[in-house]
């Protein structure tokens, strides 16, 4: 049977995954979805990278997974040697959902239906210091036994001797250090746990294999070096939350620094018996690591971040020479890591760019990554001989891709294909766009204040339930100081260091406000009532850090720079923050842009209307409640109010 009859079959099972087995197990049969997994595998078949930009709701994850699975078949039938599917996304949710669901799902009713004749195997691939080194684990078991060390520690601590993934169990940081694989290991145990893990997972056990997008890029990084790989030669790789994936190279093809990685070397050489040291280090990084520590703020300029590593550098200098080589080589290694990557920061080099960042943890963090970074991401990934599939729901502005081909490197690259596949939901039935018909000044004196007074009008029109996205720490700051003077009637909760408990408990707290920034405008669910009033005081531009002033050079005039990258990453961010209002096919959600230049006379107004999906759009806030009292169950009205 030749190759074009295998197509045909793998075409008709798709179809028949789509439309008679998943109906069985509860799911509906959406035809733009399954349209786009035929699309994703024909671009597996003809070794394409295929951008497709997927609304929320779309169903692109199962469409992905079955047109690969169809896709390890197909090449098996054609002759074809085994290869896995690379999985690579930017959250841990997402990497468990699939591990933990998507797939089992998958399996079971292909098993059912004997299109497989085992279930599909995955597994989650992460850095070393996410696995148990088995000599440093038998080192601090010893320990154990004469250490006044808690029972719940010391438990989690031998729990880890019947398990090689690090992750799930509840180790102090401390302990995690004692015993995960060091950054260079050099293990010569027999029987090491992590090396035969790593050797299963070059073998041909795994049908999937799952990771974040570092992982991904540091793969790349080793082949296009010569090293050996990470991964199996795979078949084909799957870039979902792709839109991250730019922000991401920029981080592998840099250092940064964190408020973290100066205080746990310092604890590393109170341990080694370097107390001196240890407080030499502490006084000469008090200044960097005090402007590191706190929430990110986008006006401090890099000198001055550069000027306050001057004396942790003298000071790194001065210990390594110190230490060397009569110390191990683990703390070893870690000094001269954080020494050049606070020499990188502290220079001016032509090559490299110095900017900040809010981290994970919404504090700040100094970095600097190479100034090319496409031909970078073209050699490590795009060189690449096979097929990749990138998914998002913001890949694209309206059907055009150019903004985010410029910042991956595919603007010259032949083998592009592109696809829109709309969002499932009905926006014109369940979600309001409000653009108020007299909008506040941004540059107005008294701009918190007022903010803080429409914000207040605003809640008390929806009742609570809100969510408002800023796109600058210090306004959400200012605001919530207004607000205290006279406070909101409904729970007001704020996004900071401790993200996990502060949206658990918002979700839980009927009726209440979260004010947010940062890492909130994506990747955040709140289904239901939870959020039904989204507020976006101000257009998310791009900050002008130093990145954007080197890519300004690279146009001909400021005007088409604004219109060529500016405007269109302005865009790609409003959709995510706009994604955050409906995210099941029965929410409803009124979204309130209160930037004047997103209003009917405003500079921007078309862009924001063509970045968003279309409904309806009023300037009058009276019908924000009117709409909720037409959508919203009695019930909804009477939660939250203090």
């Amino acid at each position: 049977m030749n190759t074009l009859d295998q197509q045909k079959i793998a075409h008709q099972q798709i179809d028949h995954i789509f439309t008679k087995l998943f109906p069985t197990v509860g799911m509906t049969v959406r035809q733009s979805q399954i349209h786009l997994a035929h699309t994703m595998f024909d671009h597996m078949v003809n070794s394409k990278i295929s951008l497709n930009d997927a609304g929320t709701g779309s169903g692109k994850t199962y469409a992905y997974l079955v047109a690969s699975i169809v896709f390890i078949q197909y090449r098996a039938n054609c002759g074809l040697y085994f290869a896995p599917v690379i999985i690579s996304t930017s959250s841990i949710a997402l990497q468990n959902a699939v591990l933990r669901e998507y797939l089992p799902l998958l399996s079971r009713v292909l098993v059912a239906d004997q299109i497989l004749d085992n279930p599909i195997r995955a597994v989650v691939r992460k850095g070393k210091r996410h696995y148990v080194c088995d000599v440093k684990l038998a080192r601090a078991i010893r320990k154990l036994s004469g250490a006044k060390k808690n029972k719940e520690a010391a438990r989690a601590i031998r729990s880890l001797q019947y398990r090689v993934d690090v992750d799930g169990v509840s180790v102090t940081p401390f302990d995690h250090q004692q015993i995960c694989v060091p950054p260079k290991c050099q293990c010569r145990h027999r029987d090491c746990r992590y090396k035969r893990f790593i050797n299963g997972c070059q073998t041909e056990q795994y049908h999937f294999q799952i990771c974040n997008h570092n992982y991904l890029i540091a793969d790349g990084i080793h082949r296009d070096s010569a090293k050996p790989a990470l991964f199996p030669s795979p078949c084909t790789v799957i870039v979902d939350e792709a839109h991250k994936l730019p922000e991401t190279a920029r981080q592998m093809f840099g250092v940064s620094l964190t408020s973290t990685q100066i205080p746990t070397l310092i604890r590393h050489l109170r341990e080694a018996r370097q107390p001196q040291w240890a407080e030499t280090l502490r006084r000469s990084s008090l200044n960097i690591y005090t402007m590191l520590s706190a929430p990110w703020d986008e006006g401090i300029a890099v000198e001055d971040y550069q000027q306050k590593l001057l004396p942790v550098q003298k000071t790194l200098e001065g210990l390594y020479k110190s230490l060397y080589p009569h110390y191990p080589l683990d703390l070893l290694d870690e000094i001269s890591s954080l020494l050049n990557t606070v020499s990188l920061l502290s220079a001016n080099q032509s090559k490299m760019v110095c900017y900040t960042s809010e981290d994970e943890s919404n504090r700040t963090q100094f970095c600097a990554t190479s100034v090319d970074l496409t031909s970078r991401l073209k050699s490590t990934l795009w060189n690449q001989n096979c097929p990749f599939i990138l998914t998002s729901g913001t890949l694209a502005v309206g059907h055009d891709f150019r903004r985010f081909k410029e910042l991956a490197g595919l603007v010259e690259e032949v083998k592009v294909v592109e696809s829109v596949l709309p969002s499932a939901f009905d926006y014109g039935e369940h979600c309001m766009l409000y653009l108020p018909d007299h909008p506040l000044r941004l540059d107005g004196d008294a701009y918190a204040q007022e903010l803080a007074e429409e914000i207040r009008s605003l809640c008390m029109g929806s009742h609570g339930h809100a969510l408002v996205l800023f796109t600058s720490y210090a306004t959400m700051t200012a605001v919530k100081q207004c607000l205290a003077v006279e406070p909101l009637p409904y729970p007001l909760f704020t996004l900071g260091k401790n993200n996990a408990h502060t949206l658990e408990r918002f979700r839980a707290t009927p009726g209440a406000v979260l004010f947010a920034t940062g890492s909130a405008w994506e990747g955040m669910d709140f289904p239901g009532d939870c959020v039904s009033l989204l507020i976006i005081p101000r257009l998310p531009f791009p900050f002008p850090d130093a990145l954007k002033e080197r890519e300004k050079e690279q146009y001909p005039t400021l005007q088409e720079f604004i219109q060529s990258a500016v405007i269109p990453e302005m865009q790609m961010k409003l959709r995510q923050g706009f994604g955050r209002a409906i995210r099941t096919e029965t929410d409803t959600c009124v979204v309130a842009i209160l930037d004047e230049r997103a209003t009917a006379d405003g500079r921007y107004h078309h862009e924001v209307l063509t970045a968003l999906p279309d409904c309806p759009v009023t300037d009058q806030d009276w019908q924000i409640e009117a709409f909720l009292r037409r959508t919203k169950e009695d019930g909804y009205f009477e939660e939250g109010r203090l």
